[in-house]
């Protein structure tokens, strides 16, 4: 009798085993996001086009911006439009266009560009080009 319930036994405890194993293997390589305040402590304002200087970027991390929203707001212009983030232009057809005050977006994989709808703040610095790696 106690032959056959070690022998049922075993096999679950290395069934589980082995999940657990794989479980904690692959949880381990999965690359937590980062999340990045735009502009640091000044938050989306004028002159923030330097700030992804120095950062690398990978999709599923997250940018926050902070502003006034009574004065800002945030046009995501893809990579295939980067003559519209070159000219301020807003685009027709629009990738994300944001206006809370406070906006976390999630990066996706290539070239994204940022901009101010109002053509006086985008060409005052309010643009970001950001490239985001796999």
């Amino acid at each position: 009798m106690l032959d056959r319930m070690a022998q049922t036994k075993i096999p679950f405890i290395l069934g589980t085993t082995l999940v657990l194993c794989m479980f904690f293997c692959c949880r381990t390589t999965q690359q937590a996001e980062t999340t990045y305040m735009v502009g640091d402590d000044r938050g989306w304002t004028f002159g923030v086009s330097d700030w992804p200087d120095g950062k690398s970027f990978k999709a599923g991390d997250i940018l926050v911006f902070m502003y006034d929203r009574a004065k800002h707001d945030v046009v995501v212009v893809r990579d295939h439009d980067q003559h519209d983030y070159d000219s301020c232009t807003v685009p027709e057809v629009l990738a994300g266009w944001y206006q809370t005050g406070y906006d976390e977006i999630k990066l996706e994989q290539g070239i994204t560009f940022f901009i101010s709808s109002y053509p006086q703040n985008c060409a005052s610095g309010m643009k970001l080009a950001i490239n985001i790696t796999a």
